[in-house]
């Protein structure tokens, strides 16, 4: 081979493994709404963003067929509840990959599958301890069957860090530093697989509203920096700040080469009331930030990591109405449930300029007024009983007024009792990390619904 065709053959090399490990993002694809468009609908509105990659939070087999035969990778998910079994059992996780994998593979370009979602976020430590055994164990079955191109990871959150600022102080917790995080690191870089984390600069942000500049957080800051005074590395965005604390906590426990995959990022297009900046115009700003920097090329990288290409998903491809807990878990969308984008968006970074302007914010700053929880429109209300009786359980005479003889017990119905037991539920304990959610059954408002003699508590932020 003469040392022109050398030549050609490393640059052709080259262009074939960048394109592979491009940083263009992909799109997370979660299921938790009873309105969402059918698979193969959403693999076309999946394209119409111009995604190269989707992530599953589990194997949906009608999903993967409407994604066979396209140029779509695919990240796919054994769910949390398998984990510890099949950290036990060589024969359960040899048969999840024949029933979920093999159907689909090669012709769907299943490429990387997460052991669990988020586990070292939860306190069962029986869970934890088996998150590794299981990431073996579907790494072998996945050998032994013959699946060759299909990476093994799994998603960390950033509660995951003991310590995260400044970037350099970067540190795993102690609870998992050694007994999870190091064999974990062993393995993926073993495999020459990825550290998945999820990042949001929003919730980051939403701690501590008043000291931290919302610029910095949406990538749109011209003068505002932090520099770490160990590394003195200077950082113009949050995202950067966030993805090196997880870059030296790596290395902190000896693996300052694993390369990190943005398993999650994003911003709530909308919340409730008491959830600052969720909106669509910071929503809008965060993500095609976002998609600029990580599409770049030559890749921009972090201070800590420059001109490494930093694979993401963005979180996510629909609002999904069935989420539980606060507003903004049901608007992290792209799309609306019929498939409209929220606001304009294309992942292949190259659309600069997007037309029609966004509407102006108007929760940037802490709402000033009173706030109520009731029942929720569309709410089950065969479900009303449970949640009313445990709002009422809690204590400090939360539903005094709503027994027989008090001034809010007539009229003598579940859904004004219900949402009664909800405001002065959330009123008393708020502060102490109760919520206006009971599993969806509940919503904000800053109507005041009150009546006659039956005054409902309200929360002032």
């Amino acid at each position: 081979m003469s040392l022109l065709q050398r030549l050609l053959a490393l640059s052709l090399l080259i262009s074939v493994s960048g394109a592979k490990f491009s940083g263009r993002p992909g799109v997370n694809y979660g299921q938790l709404g009873n309105n969402l468009p059918s698979p193969s609908d959403s693999v076309n509105l999946i394209k119409s963003l111009n995604a190269k990659r989707v992530k599953l939070y589990d194997a949906n087999p009608k999903i993967l067929a409407a994604l066979n035969a396209t140029d779509i990778t695919v990240s796919v998910m054994v769910p949390n509840e398998l984990l510890v079994n099949i950290s036990k059992s060589e024969t359960l996780s040899d048969d999840w990959i024949r029933s979920n994998i093999l159907p689909f593979y090669p012709t769907t370009k299943i490429r990387y599958l997460l052991v669990g979602n988020e586990i070292l976020s939860f306190t069962d430590s029986e869970l934890k301890a088996s998150l590794v055994p299981a990431m073996r164990k579907i790494q072998r079955s996945l050998k032994s069957l013959g699946v060759k191109k299909v990476k093994v990871g799994t998603s960390l959150a950033v509660d995951v860090l003991k310590t995260s600022f400044p970037p350099s102080s970067g540190e795993f917790r102690e609870d998992i530093s050694g007994l999870v995080m190091k064999p974990m690191l062993q393995f993926l870089n073993r495999t020459k697989s990825f550290l998945f984390v999820d990042v949001y600069p929003y919730f980051a942000w939403v701690q501590d509203p008043t000291h931290m500049d919302l610029d910095y957080a949406l990538f749109e800051s011209t003068n505002v920096t932090v520099t770490d005074p160990v590394t003195n590395l200077t950082y113009h965005n949050l995202f950067d700040q966030m993805i090196d604390a997880f870059v030296f906590a790596m290395k902190r426990i000896g693996y300052p080469d694993v390369r990190i995959w943005v398993a999650e990022t994003g911003w709530p297009n909308n919340g409730d009331y008491d959830q600052i900046g969720a909106n669509v115009y910071n929503a809008a700003t965060y993500n095609r930030n976002v998609v600029k920097k990580l599409a770049a090329e030559p890749p921009v990288g972090t201070p800590a990591r420059p001109g490494k290409v930093l694979p993401s998903f963005v979180f996510a491809l629909y609002n999904e109405n069935q989420k539980t807990g606060p507003g903004t878990e049901r608007h992290f969308g792209l799309l609306h449930p019929n498939g409209t984008q929220v606001y304009g968006i294309d992942l292949s970074g190259k659309t600069t300029e997007y037309g029609g302007a966004l509407p102006v914010p108007e929760n940037n700053e802490v709402y000033k007024g009173k706030i109520w929880c009731v029942v929720a429109k569309g709410a089950n209300w065969t479900q009303l009983g449970e949640a009313l009786s445990y709002a009422c359980s809690q204590g400090n005479n939360t539903c005094d007024p709503i027994q027989p003889g008090g001034s809010c017990h007539k009229p003598d119905l579940a859904v004004l009792h219900a949402s009664y037991a909800f405001s002065s539920y959330w009123a008393q304990f708020r502060k102490s990390g109760g919520t206006c959610s009971f599993n969806g059954l509940a919503t904000q408002t800053i109507k005041d619904p009150s009546y006659g003699r039956c005054e409902f508590p309200s929360v002032t932020l």
